[in-house]
């Protein structure tokens, strides 16, 4: 059940860290997007949330940096 879920929410970070229009505007929205993704996901399998923010935000920011705008783009983000 914690391996199921930990699939989840990696794979729902994944999908959407791709917010912004560029590079890095997509790295740093799915940093945030993935580490609250991880927090959450931590504390709900039972585990250690810092932990899950930290490792949730890798991912998050890997998955947005290695996407590219034509592949999803979710519009401009709230800080531009």
């Amino acid at each position: 059940m914690k391996f199921n879920s930990l699939i989840l929410l990696t794979t729902t970070a994944a999908l959407l860290a791709a917010c912004g229009q560029t590079q890095s505007d997509r790295a740093l929205s799915g940093a945030g997007i993935g580490a609250a993704t991880g927090a959450v996901g931590g504390a709900l399998i039972g585990g250690n949330a810092a932990g899950g923010a930290l490792i949730g935000g890798a991912v998050g920011a890997a998955a947005g940096g290695l996407t590219n705008e034509r592949d999803v783009n979710l519009g401009k983000p709230l800080w531009r």
